[in-house]
This record gives structure tokens, C-alpha cells and sequence, in this order.
């Protein structure tokens, strides 16, 4: 999948040996070094032939009005775009007054590298000029965890064998409200319309300019979003340190600003500019005040100096690697994509600081920089179990969003709150009601995750202060969006009009998803008012000030719950993703062409819907969420009959595919998801890597490690294990946050290994059977296998022979392209298919 002769394999870094203009989007993404606010993309310093110069802020967003070709009330009505903030990448080297560009320059030695451990990205290269000059450049960039404001560029430039004269430009550009000079674009004209890329804002600017100015080495431009209204400030000083003569002369305009250092360069004498960079934002702050702001940021770096910053960041690394990584022993190559997925985690959450996690992190301005449900379901449980921090952080920004949710839920004619689809600033930017609005199910997937972390963490403080809330008002609205219905003398509740997780298929009814989270999610809010009022009157008595809460709400609630309606066929043996699923045709995905993949881009959604076939796991993910209340048999009749009804369109799939494979028992099948899953932006698998990271795939890679081989559940908060090693693994080690307790585990195909690092013992239980690991004695487990092996992948064929209720077949078909009138009743009279012929 990956050239390993320009991207060889090293466990610790992602290294690139050669430079390509032909997939610089992907690149630019793969090396792209962000801390969770401030991202930049991997451009290349020289500023030129670049698919997108992006430097991104979480957060920092335009907006725009919505203009629906046919409108309706509730549509959303005001869109929310990421904004590329001004780039401070670009440091341009001249020598012997030539430019360096790559696609042009006689390169002899070239490495690009991610560093694991630092989180650093170097490049380091030998140009020889038109005249034999020979110049090393080595360049470092880095975006620090622990300031989370900063960013550093580093450029050392040494003519080997003569003098020369060098010039080292540094720029700041506005590329926002500007056209690359240089070229290129992801939304050119001819470009392919792909709903996963963001909006382009048709505004004449976006960033209006404020206060700009220079003084010495410093530059400062600020700007206020046209629409928005929000603030930004970027001020960057530049160190030089040489032995070689120069000067400095600098340039201002409001989108650039330029310091450029002319250079006597003798024979191998170095030059280094150091660039600081500090970026500050507001929704409503005056811009002066963020100049100021930045200005305190550079004053105690510079001070400090820039390597201090440098071994701030590699303690930092170190720390996240202790409690964060996973081990593959003997596969390097694995070993070396879970790492860098690992840091891509970090690189997008980690100083988020109660913004959410947008679907691209701050790689990319893919789906606009948006936060979905991405966050809760498959990033919020690498964060709860590793750095338990960061996941309240990011629970912080959907409790700040509630008094929008609430909002939204009476615009749509519900009580308690309605959280967007997706969204930026909390209020509802999805303009398809049917794959956005409809997908109800964000209320639980947000209950589920708050009632995971707390659970794996203990923090009943942060349930009581604010989370609760967030319960409360989700399942009221669970409560009035479903109703009651009777049959034979037995009630149940239903909720029609929703969308799952399967965005092939919307606006359906009893979608088995969103009614089994619903019924956690109902569950979840009475069981924590009433452990509330038991346990903590006066936090309880808040809660019921702030939310006016009823006392027989809980009881309403629970009785929704057990009444829920779940889908089941007994002819089949399984349970239909809805009401309707199993009426729908049968999409023959085995004989669909490749080039008509994705189906989204190629097939309209009408078409989709009639059939089935899933963009991504539905019900599986159910089975995996919800585990508890599958049985083994379910889950495998589940699994066997609709993973070859999932085309894995959407990068969300493979990792919940390889998750329920490993615990059915198709190991290879398992193996062969998650190495999809882990590749799929390093080797493109989906084409969009230009676009930016996919984060939550990266964060179900941790997941399907940990839970799928590893085997780790924690239904109703009890820690368990069910080992599924693939065959040619000769050990998994993986570490775990549990309850203020800090575990390694390690998964041999004999063993499990459960030591304690730090903390109180920890009791849980391997395949039913309760063991206790403390400090002082680990837990060591026999294992007599690694759970039931079946052969080859489930395929729709053992289904071709049943029929439906109906009694018509479950035969898999093509969408009919049709270019002559089909015969329908031949079997009663043969018809022409002329239509002049016809009655």
C-alpha cells in the first residue's frame, strides 16, 4: 500500500526520501504538526506549489448564510466555515540570487521527517546550484503542547564548498482572502465536487485587517472575520545567528509582511533564523488586546530561548508515549502507522482546551472544521483511557453548548436540548436535514461518552456540576421525539424519522441504533438523578433548580427504556437495521465496478436509499456499544449479514468492522479492517487525505487495538477482558487509565499480563472469571485460546435462496440502467419494447 522505498518503515517516524509534486496534498497532511488549537500543514518552507497552504485555529470560523434551493422552516440557516488563518510558514532561500523550488532545483540528498518522540518535523537537504555551489538546508518545525499559542520555524542554511551570497524571506500571507501566487488550489475550477471538502465562502473577504506593524525583527498583523465577528492577532519575531555578515530589512502590508535577511555567506560557515510565531484569538476581544497577548507569549519564549521550547516538548512526548502507546511486537511497519495515528490523536485533542475535535483535527479544512459525533464515539475513549484530562475538555465544550442544543430542540418541536449534527459554534450547520438533522442519535452518542468517562474515571464531580445536565436534557427529548403504541395488550416506544449511523439509508423508522442508545441514554439520565438525590442532596437540589427537573421524569424515562422497541426478524435469525430495511432491494456490492466507488460520488442519494447497502456499520456498531445486550449468537447473525452489505465509503467503518470480526471469530477478517483502518491516510485509501486527517479513524485504530485484539469492554463500568491476538502477533502491549489507576497490559497467545503502575488495585475479570492486579502483584491469566476462528469473510450468498416476508427474494442486483422500456409480464404476454407500439 505504501512506497517503502521514499517512505521507509521506522517504528519512531514517518520519513519521506524523496520529493514528489504529484501527491503533495497527502503529504502535506501526513506531515502536518498541529497541538489541538493551532495547526500547520506540511507546505514546504519555500511557499510554493502547495494543494492547500493551510495553517489553521480550532474554533476559528466564518460564517455564512445558507441559501437552500427550496427552503423549509427549521433548514439550517447559517453555515460555519474554518478560517485559514495567515500562513507563517513560508521562509524563502536565495543563493547567488536563485530561488530554491524543489520541482526545478538539482536535489542530491532529501529527508522529510515526523518525529514520534518530539512531535518535530525536519527536513534536511543538499542542493546543488546551476554554478556547483553545494547548500545544505536543514529546517525544524514545530507547533509545542505545552503553549499552545506558539508555533517555531527553524531554517540553517551552509554553502558547503564557497561563498555565496544568501538571502533567508521570511513571510507571514494572508492566503485566506488572496490566490496562491504560485499556484493551486483544492476548490479550482474543474475541481470534483466532493461533499467531504469545505464550502468555499463566496464572500469578497473574509479576514478584515485591523492594526499591523513592524518593529525591528517583530511583525504583528491582526484581523476581524467579515461575518463572524471574531478576533485574530499573529505576531512573529526572528532571530538570526550567524559569524557570517548580514542585514535585515523588513516590509508591511495588511496580508503580508516580510523580513528578509541578506547574507555574506562564507564556505561552511552555518546560518540560522529562528522564527517565533504566537497566534491569539476571541469571538469579541479587540484585536490590541491579542497583539498584546502575543507579544507576552514571544517576550517569555524568547527569553527563555527557543531550545528551551524544544525540550519542553520531547519531556512532554515522552509522557504521552508512557501512558499512550501500543506495542505490536515484531511488526514494525504496524508498529509505525498506530504510532503515527497515535500522534495525530494528540496533535488534535490535545490542547483543544474546551473547543471540540474537528473531523480533520487542525490538518485540514475537510468538512469545514466541524466537530460531529466523530468525537464522542471514536476519540473520546483513547482520551478517557489514556489522558483522562483532555476528554473532560472535550465533554466541556458540548455542556457550553447545551443552552444551543435547547434551542434546537424547540425549533424542532421537542423538549429538553437537540445537539447539531455538526457545527462549530453549537448551532446546526448541516444544510441535508436527511444525512445531518435526522441523525438523532448524536443526543445519546453525547449521554454514552459522558457516561464512559466518567466511569472510566470516577469523576462524579464533573457529572454533578454539569454533566447531568447534559442527560437530563437528552433524554427529555428522547421522550417527546418517540411515542407509544399497543399491541395485543403490550406497549412499546418507537421513534420513526431518524437517521442512523448509515447515511445510505435516512430518515427511517425504529432505526436499531438510535433506539438502542436512546434506551442507554434514557436509562443513563435516571440512573444518575437517582444516585444524585441518594448521595449528594445538595448537588441534587441544583440540579433540579437548573434544569426544573420533575420528580417522576426519571420514572418516565426508565419506562421508555424498557418499552423501547428493537428490531428483530425471526425469519432471518437478525435484527433489521429499521422497520422497512429488509424490504429494500439488495445492492450487489461483490459485482459493483471499482470506479464507481465511493457510491456517494457516483450514484444520486434517491438511488441509495432503495437499497441495501450501508456507507458504513450500523447495527455492528450497536452490537460493539451495546454489547451487553446482544447474545453471542445475535451478534454473529448480525455481522455475518451485513458486512457484505458495507461498502466502508465511510472511513468509520473499518475499525467497528474489525472490532465485532475479532470478537465473532473472523481473525483475519478482523486484521485485514484494522490494517485499512490504519492505513487510510498513509496510503490514501480513500483519496481525501489532501483533504486532512481522518482523526477518527485514527482514534478507532486505538479502539479496535485495544477492545478488538485486546478484547477490553466496560459495560455498566465493570472492566473486562476477551483476548483475540491475530495469529502472526506474538505480543500485544497496550497501556490503560482506569479509575486514577494506571495499568499495562500485556496479550501474549498463552497469557495476559495486568500490571499496576501506579494507583489502587484494580479489579476485573478475564473471559467471567474476577482477577485483581495491584502495584505489588500483577495479574498473570492462562489463556487456552484466542477465541473462536472461522474462516474466509460472511458474504450474501447464504441469503440468495431466503425470502422476505412478502415472499420475494433476497437476490443482490445492480441499479438498473436502463435504455429500452423493461418487460414486466412476459410470462402473460411477450411486448415490445417500442413505445409507440404500446397501449
Amino acid at each position: 500500500m505504501i512506497d517503502r522505498d521514499r517512505f521507509p518503515v521506522d517504528p519512531w517516524r514517518l520519513v519521506e526520501t524523496r520529493y514528489s509534486e504529484e501527491d503533495a496534498g497527502v503529504t502535506e497532511t501526513l506531515f502536518a504538526v498541529g497541538n489541538g488549537f493551532l495547526g500547520l500543514r506540511g507546505n514546504y518552507p519555500e511557499g510554493r506549489h502547495a494543494h492547500e497552504h493551510g495553517t489553521f485555529i480550532n474554533g476559528f470560523h466564518e460564517t455564512w448564510p445558507i441559501r437552500h434551493a427550496e427552503s423549509a422552516y427549521g433548514f439550517a440557516e447559517v453555515g460555519q466555515t474554518i478560517v485559514n488563518v495567515p500562513d507563517p510558514k513560508v521562509m524563502r532561500v536565495y543563493v547567488d540570487d536563485e530561488p530554491l523550488s524543489l520541482d526545478l532545483a538539482d536535489v542530491r540528498e532529501y529527508e522529510r521527517s515526523l518525529d514520534f518522540r518530539d512531535g518535530v518535523l525536519r527536513r534536511r537537504l543538499l542542493w546543488v546550484t546551476p554554478s556547483g555551489k553545494e547548500v545544505l538546508l536543514e529546517s525544524e518545525r514545530l507547533v509545542p503542547f505545552e503553549d499552545r499559542h506558539l508555533a517555531i520555524e527553524r531554517m540553517t542554511v551552509t554553502v558547503r564548498n564557497a561563498d555565496a551570497p544568501v538571502v533567508i524571506n521570511c513571510q507571514l500571507i494572508n492566503r485566506q482572502d488572496g490566490q496562491d501566487v504560485y499556484g493551486g488550489h483544492p476548490h479550482a475550477p474543474g475541481a470534483t465536487v466532493d461533499p467531504r471538502r469545505a464550502e468555499r465562502i463566496e464572500a469578497e473577504r473574509v479576514l478584515m485587517p485591523q492594526e499591523h506593524w513592524q518593529d525591528g525583527t517583530r511583525t504583528a498583523l491582526s484581523y476581524r472575520t467579515a461575518s463572524s465577528g471574531m478576533s485574530l492577532a499573529v505576531v512573529a519575531d526572528h532571530v538570526i545567528e550567524t559569524e557570517n555578515p548580514h542585514v535585515h530589512r523588513a516590509l508591511i502590508e495588511p496580508d503580508i509582511a516580510k523580513n528578509v535577511f541578506r547574507v555574506e555567506a562564507k564556505a561552511g560557515v552555518p546560518v540560522t533564523v529562528t522564527k517565533t510565531i504566537s497566534y491569539h484569538t476571541s469571538r469579541s476581544v479587540p484585536t490590541g488586546e491579542l497583539i498584546d497577548r502575543c507579544r507576552r507569549t514571544l517576550d517569555r519564549v524568547l527569553a527563555a530561548g527557543a531550545a528551551s521550547v524544544f525540550e519542553a516538548q520531547r519531556r512532554w512526548m515522552t509522557g504521552f508515549w508512557d501512558r499512550s502507546d501500543v506495542r505490536i511486537v515484531g511488526h514494525d511497519d504496524l508498529q509505525q502507522a498506530t504510532r503515527w495515528c497515535l500522534i495525530q490523536l494528540a496533535m488534535a485533542a490535545a490542547r483543544a482546551d474546551g473547543w471540540g475535535v474537528p473531523a480533520k483535527g487542525v490538518t485540514g479544512s475537510g468538512y469545514s472544521g466541524h466537530y460531529f459525533w466523530d468525537t464522542e464515539i471514536y476519540i473520546l475513549p483513547f482520551l478517557a483511557y489514556t489522558t483522562p484530562l483532555w476528554a473532560r475538555n472535550a465533554m466541556r465544550m458540548r455542556t457550553k453548548m447545551l443552552p444551543a442544543a435547547r434551542r434546537r430542540a424547540a425549533k424542532m418541536s421537542e423538549a429538553g436540548a437537540l445537539y447539531p449534527w455538526r457545527t462549530i459554534n453549537g448551532e446546526e450547520a448541516s444544510a441535508y436535514y436527511a444525512a445531518g438533522t435526522a441523525q438523532y442519535h448524536i443526543n445519546a452518542d453525547i449521554a454514552f461518552a459522558l457516561v464512559r468517562y466518567v466511569r472510566a474515571t470516577g469523576d462524579v464531580d464533573f457529572m454533578a456540576r454539569e454533566g447531568a445536565d447534559v442527560l437530563v436534557e437528552t433524554a427529555r427529548m428522547w421522550t417527546t421525539l418517540g411515542f407509544w403504541r399497543q399491541n395485543e395488550g403490550e406497549e412499546s416506544f418507537h421513534i420513526h424519522g431518524v437517521t442512523g449511523p448509515d447515511e445510505y439509508t435516512t430518515v427511517v423508522n425504529d432505526n436499531l441504533f438510535t433506539n438502542v442508545m436512546a434506551r442507554f441514554n434514557l436509562r443513563a439520565a435516571a440512573r444518575v438523578v437517582r444516585t444524585m438525590a441518594e448521595k449528594s442532596g445538595r448537588a441534587y437540589r441544583d440540579l433540579v433548580d437548573r434544569v426544573q427537573l420533575d420528580p417522576g421524569e426519571p420514572e418516565a424515562w426508565e419506562r421508555a427504556a424498557d418499552a423501547m422497541y428493537i428490531p428483530y426478524n425471526e425469519k432471518l435469525g437478525i435484527n433489521p437495521q429499521d422497520s422497512l430495511f429488509l424490504e429494500r432491494e439488495v445492492w450487489d456490492l461483490e459485482h459493483t465496478p471499482r470506479e464507481q466507488r465511493p457510491l456517494l460520488l457516483h450514484f444520486h442519494p434517491l438511488v441509495i436509499y432503495r437499497f441495501q447497502v450501508l456507507k458504513q456499520a450500523d447495527v455492528v456498531l450497536a452490537l460493539y456499544l451495546q454489547g451487553n445486550h446482544f447474545t453471542d449468537e445475535e451478534k454473529l447473525a448480525d455481522f455475518e449479514y451485513y458486512d457484505p452489505l458495507t461498502t466502508g465509503d465511510s472511513t468509520l467503518s473499518a475499525v467497528v468492522q474489525s472490532i465485532l470480526a475479532a470478537e465473532v471469530g473472523y481473525q483475519d477478517l478482523a486484521l485485514e479492517y484494522f490494517e485499512h483502518a490504519l492505513f487510510v491516510d498513509l496510503a490514501n485509501m480513500h483519496g481525501n487525505t489532501s483533504d486532512g486527517v481522518h482523526v477518527a479513524s485514527a482514534g478507532g485504530v486505538w479502539t479496535a487495538l485495544v477492545a478488538g485484539f485486546g478484547g477490553m469492554r466496560d459495560h455498566d463500568g465493570e472492566l473486562s477482558f476477551d483476548p483475540r491476538l491475530p495469529r502472526d502477533w506474538p505480543e500485544l502491549q497496550y497501556a490503560l487509565a482506569w479509575q486514577g489507576s494506571q495499568l499495562d497490559v500485556s496479550i501474549r497467545r498463552d497469557e495476559m499480563r495486568v500490571s499496576v503502575r501506579s494507583g489502587d488495585p484494580v479489579t476485573f475479570t478475564v473471559r467471567g472469571v474476577s482477577h485483581t492486579a495491584s502495584a505489588s502483584a500483577p495479574a498473570i491469566v492462562p489463556l487456552a485460546d484466542q477465541g473462536p476462528v472461522r474462516p474466509g469473510r460472511p458474504t450474501m450468498r447464504k441469503y440468495s435462496s431466503m425470502h422476505r416476508e412478502d415472499g420475494s427474494q433476497l437476490e443482490p442486483t445492480l441499479p438498473p440502467v436502463t435504455t429500452a422500456i423493461p418487460i414486466v409480464a412476459d410470462d402473460l404476454v411477450e411486448r415490445s419494447t417500442d413505445p409507440r407500439t404500446l397501449d
